[in-house]
């Protein structure tokens, strides 16, 4: 493709040309604050997306999954997630550090609309709440104190266009590649098959998850 065929947006007022100024009711919908539909949905949400970025701006969203009501309310303006085992990158710790701007996104299965939160966070590695979250007879090491800046719904056109909870539409498992051969691929490992990798991966997920 010849670059000078893309047409790049560059300012708000190129933006705002193409998509038009939504109405006054649309950002009146940021509440500030955890109200009582917002603690239903977080009680209920199993999975949650933690986006993070460095002070350079670049950007990371992890996915975090944990049993529904383990994401604590503290109180109108502050939640606490739970860290739990994972690759030990920490990556979204490492960003909090140095920025602590972050923003949830919340799922609830078979909800098409998302509960977005936008806040400060801090990283704790103890405090009273902790005995709250143990899962599995599991305390967490560290967890993320966020004071809420911005909450509001999301509503349901992204789902409803990708039919993410239709478990018709979803593609057959033996179509996509398993997470030990995209690992071997990528990574270039040698002398290993695939289905060993995957082996390891597997028992890995189920002993190691809290």
């Amino acid at each position: 493709m010849n670059p000078s065929e893309i047409r790049t947006v560059t300012t708000e007022a190129e933006l705002r040309e193409i998509v038009k100024e939504p109405p006054q009711t649309i950002w009146d919908k940021d509440i500030a604050r955890i109200d009582e539909h917002a603690r239903t949905i977080i009680a209920h949400s199993p999975f949650l997306t933690l986006a993070t970025s460095n002070p350079d701006g670049t950007c990371d969203v992890s996915p975090r999954g944990d049993p529904p009501g383990s994401v604590l309310v503290l109180d109108d303006h502050r939640l606490v997630l739970a860290d739990r085992p994972g690759n030990r990158r920490v990556d979204s710790f490492r960003n909090v550090l140095h920025n602590p701007h972050v923003g949830l996104l919340f799922m609830v299965p078979g909800m098409n609309e998302t509960l977005r939160v936008n806040g400060r966070a801090t990283l704790v590695a103890d405090a009273p709440f902790f005995d709250d979250m143990v899962v599995k007879g599991k305390r967490p090491q560290l967890a993320l104190l966020i004071e809420v800046q911005e909450l509001y719904m999301h509503c349901a056109k992204a789902f409803l266009r990708s039919s993410l909870w239709k478990p018709e539409t979803w593609p057959d498992r033996k179509d996509l590649p398993t997470f030990g051969r995209i690992a071997k691929d990528q990574m270039g490992i040698k002398g290993v098959p695939a289905k060993v990798i995957d082996a390891g991966l597997a028992i890995e997920a189920r002993t190691n998850q809290y």
